[in-house]
């Protein structure tokens, strides 16, 4: 550590003398400043030490730690077995020919033999031949619905395509980065174990479903089987997509549960699963859902694949699997129009070659992006479903928990953790038993969680981060290096590492040459150079790219919006901060803040591990909000020094109790957490930096408080109003649908609502200037935070999902109530 800080000051020093010599923008060549080194980065990705001890410890090696990074598409001729300079022009050919592909098994025929698929042709499982149906034509069936999850391997096109793609990635990336040691990692744990490996990634592109698995086979780790959206392809390029190692649900998996040609569907992907995991080929399933979808995170595809996996090691098909969390950055997605939230329309083989053909011709009109793939630690899926279970407890709704106080009933947070789902169940994952839905779901949830950990933040993210947060209405060139590279060290500091590295100067070029469709460079007289962001919805594509960095500082963001909270009855938000620093601020007012945070923030934001309690994540807020200096402890007349630990007694029960449970039985430690208060701290850059973490969660809540604002304009009424309008006369209902003079809007589907808003969030941001709520992801998660609180209720109609407002959010003094309690948290 002391070392890492002497680092730092010798690195402040060189920006120092860097930001002197800079005079003249980029024309000028200065002296070259690298101000973090490789030999600091962290080794993130460590699996989860409560949930899997066992893994955590016997497939990690530290030696691993310092093999470095490799260029997965830099294929040269030592990569190959020949040597002259024929090869050196034909490397890519040759390098494809010598990759490893495992000869393809027959696996149609056991798969038609498995006990599933066998109980249902003899008719005795549900929807079988017995029940009426001709066992020749359900035989007839199972092979169509396995022609659609899965076709044989296609050599010859593999090698192929695998020389193409190389080529194609040359043109579009400057390079695709990969840990050496965290490749040697999970192979050590696929030879040591021999056990299939499940690779479960966050979903950042479509090309990611090409890219990931060209990676995995360039170390040879073989042909992946990779789990596509069939909603995202078209028949013409699934065919494609499962030549080359591409799996499907079939539609007819999703039917009821007591539909027979759902019951067949489903033994068949079952069966399917099983030989896939039988002969130990890799799979890749993508927990996040694809680019493009409005809606949850986490992705419910992704979900039903990984409950297959679950199921197979339930039954005992298979001993175990080792899962591993794998996660892609890129500085920018490559061909990604401005507006990536558009209606996912499945891609066709020719719109795909044309992307292709448009991306190698803006090869030479826009710089080259980076790109960092990821492997963390592997994991035992028998270790983790045996401990995660113990970690459950009681939990309730954002309506039970939270509504309350928002009205002032209460003033009590209830010592429960928060249910919410927003992931919709699908047919596989609701044939499991209800235990194993949940186990499926929180695991996912905790993979995800580990996947976004061990992800590496992109220059662009921390670029982004600076000028929306920091310097919205720009920033001088020489300032901005300095600011960068500081941003850079925090976030190294916190454990997660970067995608980037090299000259200060080079970077910031590279950079800001990345984001000019978003930034304007203007030259002032003194010949630095002035950093605009320019204003409209460009901030909006800003506000995305910087969420990637919220990872790192999340805990910050959430301790410094509640302390804000605390202090917004005290101080006024615009009073100098040595006002705000003389009030004393004490332990238990800071948790109660901080769990309200966490309450109203969505799980999609958040992420937290199913295995860590809330308020254990209070405790590591407030140690963090200390560490980075902008708490210090204040000793009251007559307390015991904060420091002194060498009096304090323990009893027997705190030196046995576990590290994650906090319930009634640590009452002595919040009463003599009662004592403890603390002061923000007056340093100079204190000011700054809170403000810059305050902002950081400010466009999820602006985005809430201008959706309690847009309650008043009267667009929901009350549910028995609602319910009435619905059974008057059908002409009334569909004039009042459409909007006719003189009638109220009665009733509102979901989607229908959520793009008013939409709308209501763009109008205000013309007015006042705040493009970075204007997302419709952000609407969306407004519109279900409201509904998962009780403002907003529905029912289930035709046309979809119908909104109502609550009875008890009628009343304007309620909703002010709500927009307030919103309201406390945002830093101005």
């Amino acid at each position: 550590m002391v070392t890492m800080l002497e680092a730092r000051l010798q690195t402040q020093q060189r920006n120092s003398q860097e930001t002197g010599l800079w005079s003249s923008g980029f024309g000028m060549k200065l002296e070259a400043v690298t101000p973090f080194l490789g030999k600091y980065r962290p080794f993130v990705g460590r699996c989860c030490q409560t949930c899997t001890p066992k893994s955590w410890e016997s497939l990690f090696h530290r030696s691993i730690m310092d093999l470095g990074f490799c260029n997965v598409i830099l294929v040269k001729e030592e990569n190959t077995r020949f040597r002259g300079w024929l090869v050196r022009r034909l490397c890519y050919f040759l390098w494809s020919l010598e990759q490893h592909i495992p000869p393809c098994q027959d696996a149609p025929q056991k798969i038609m033999e498995s006990t599933g698929v066998q109980n249902v042709i003899s008719g005795r499982a549900p929807g079988g031949a017995g029940e009426g149906q001709v066992p020749g034509l359900v035989k007839k069936e199972v092979q169509r619905i396995l022609g659609h999850i899965q076709a044989p391997f296609h050599p010859f096109l593999l090698r192929l395509f695998s020389w193409a793609l190389l080529r194609f990635l040359n043109c579009v990336f400057l390079n695709v980065q990969l840990h050496k040691g965290q490749m040697k990692m999970v192979h050590k744990a696929t030879q040591a174990q021999g056990l299939p490996l499940v690779l479960l990634s966050t979903h950042k592109s479509l090309l990611d479903g090409i890219l990931i698995p060209f990676v995995l086979l360039s170390q040879g780790l073989g042909v992946l089987r990779v789990v596509w959206d069939p909603r995202a392809c078209s028949p013409t390029l699934r065919a494609l997509l499962k030549k080359l190692g591409g799996l499907f649900l079939p539609p007819e998996a999703n039917l009821t549960l007591d539909s027979s040609e759902g019951v067949l569907a489903r033994a068949v992907v079952q069966a399917a699963m099983e030989q896939l995991l039988v002969s130990r080929q890799p799979l890749l399933i993508f927990l996040e859902e694809p680019p493009g979808a409005q809606g949850p995170r986490l992705s419910a595809l992704g979900q039903t694949w990984l409950g297959l996996v679950v199921q197979a090691v339930q039954m005992g098909v298979i001993p175990d699997a080792m899962l591993v969390p794998v996660a892609i950055t890129y500085d920018l997605v490559p061909g990604a129009p401005c507006d990536v939230y558009h209606s996912l329309v499945p891609l066709g083989l020719w719109t795909g070659a044309l992307a292709v053909l448009r991306s190698l011709w803006s090869w030479g009109h826009s710089p080259r992006v980076c790109v960092r793939v990821h492997l963390a630690q592997p994991f035992s899926l028998q270790e983790y479903t045996t401990n995660a279970r113990s970690c459950w407890g009681s939990r309730q709704t954002l309506e039970q928990l939270l509504q309350p106080i928002v009205l002032g009933q209460c003033n009590v947070v209830p010592d429960t953790e928060k249910e919410q789902e927003w992931t919709p169940a699908t047919g596989p994952l609701l044939a499991l038993k209800e235990e194993d839905q949940l186990l499926v779901r929180r695991l996912s949830r905790h993979v995800l969680n580990a996947s976004v950990t061990s992800s590496a933040v992109m220059s662009t993210a921390i670029m982004a981060a600076l000028l929306l947060f920091k310097h919205q209405k720009g920033v001088f060139l020489s300032q901005l290096l300095g600011e960068f590279s500081w941003l850079t060290e925090e976030t190294l500091l916190r454990g997660f590492d970067v995608g980037f590295s090299g000259q200060l100067r080079c970077l910031v070029q590279h950079t800001l040459s990345l984001l000019q469709a978003h930034v304007a460079l203007l030259r002032v007289h003194q010949g630095d150079l002035l950093v605009v962001p320019r204003p409209g919805p460009g901030l909006t594509r800003l506000a995305r790219l910087s969420a990637e960095l919220l990872p790192a500082f999340l805990s910050e963001a959430v301790g410094a919006c509640a302390v804000r909270g605390l202090l917004a009855g005290r101080v006024p938000p615009e009073g100098p901060w040595e006002l705000q620093g003389i009030e004393l601020l004490s332990q238990n007012e800071l948790y109660r803040q901080i769990l309200l945070l966490l309450h109203l923030l969505p799980q999609d934001l958040l992420l937290l591990q199913p295995c860590q309690s809330s308020y254990c994540y209070c405790q590591e807020v407030l140690d963090r909000l200390i560490q980075c200096g902008l708490l210090v402890a204040e000793e009251t007349p007559g307390s015991r020094a904060a420091c002194d630990t060498g009096r304090q007694r323990l009893s027997a029960k705190l030196l046995w109790k576990p590290s994650g449970d906090f319930t009634d039985s640590d009452s002595d430690d919040f009463e003599e957490a009662e004592g403890r208060y603390f002061r923000l701290s007056q340093q100079s850059r204190c000011p700054d930096f809170f403000l810059f973490l305050c902002r950081l969660l400010s466009p999820l809540l602006q985005a809430f408080a201008q959706a309690a604002t847009f309650l008043h304009q009267g667009q929901l009424p009350d549910t028995g109003k609602a319910h009435a309008s619905l059974t008057s006369h059908r002409g009334t209902l569909s004039a009042l649908r459409a909007g006719a003079p003189g009638l109220p809007l009665f009733s509102l589907t979901e989607s229908g609502y959520t793009e008013q808003l939409l709308q209501f969030l763009q109008a205000t941001a013309q007015e006042e200037g705040f493009f970075e709520c204007a997302d419709p992801n952000l609407a969306i998660s407004a519109v279900w935070t409201f509904r998962d609180l009780g403002v907003l209720q529905q029912t289930p109609s035709p046309a979809g999902p119908m909104l109502y407002l609550s009875p008890t959010f009628t009343s304007r003094e309620n909703q002010e109530k709500l927009e307030q309690f919103i309201r406390q948290f945002i830093c101005s």
